[in-house]
């Protein structure tokens, strides 16, 4: 076999299944998150998400999406509420402004991804788990799923 033809195929593969993914729009009724989910990806329910939301898992439980929504009873701000939950020294991408966070950064063999969005005394959160070796074939999906993550 001519491997240089198996490592185009291979390396084309990850844009072929991107352009294949199914999304739908997930809500949760009681505090008005939604967002973009890849239900094509994440097939799996993995439970509920207290105190409001739920997990959703890859079939082979490699990767792992949280969608949840909780009080801000400490009214904190986005930074404020990251320095007290997220260690500084595991943030290897920080964006903060006075609406929402997101960071990213490596735990084991995984990279983990997360966006808080707040809003009238609500927490609107997505948490991504996934392969650091597949980290280039997630960019486009934790970027679709985090811009379209909101709340009332």
């Amino acid at each position: 076999m001519n491997w240089t033809i198996l490592t185009s195929l291979v390396a084309v593969v990850p844009s072929i299944v991107m352009a294949q993914v199914h999304w739908e729009r997930y809500s949760i009724p009681q505090t008005g998150t939604s967002v973009d989910i890849p239900r094509s990806i994440f097939t799996e329910h993995a439970g509920h998400s207290d105190p409001y939301g739920e997990r959703f898992t890859t079939g082979d439980g490699r990767a792992e999406l949280t969608v949840q929504t909780g009080p801000n009873t400490d009214r904190d701000t986005p930074a404020i509420f990251l320095a007290k939950n997220h260690p500084p020294s595991s943030i290897q991408y920080k964006r903060v402004t006075g609406r929402f966070f997101a960071v990213s950064g490596y735990k084991h063999d995984k990279v983990y991804y997360s966006r808080c969005n707040f809003s009238r005394g609500l927490i609107h959160c997505v948490m991504i788990d996934y392969p650091a070796s597949e980290e280039r074939d997630w960019d486009g999906i934790v970027t679709r799923i985090s811009l379209s993550l909101s709340g009332k």
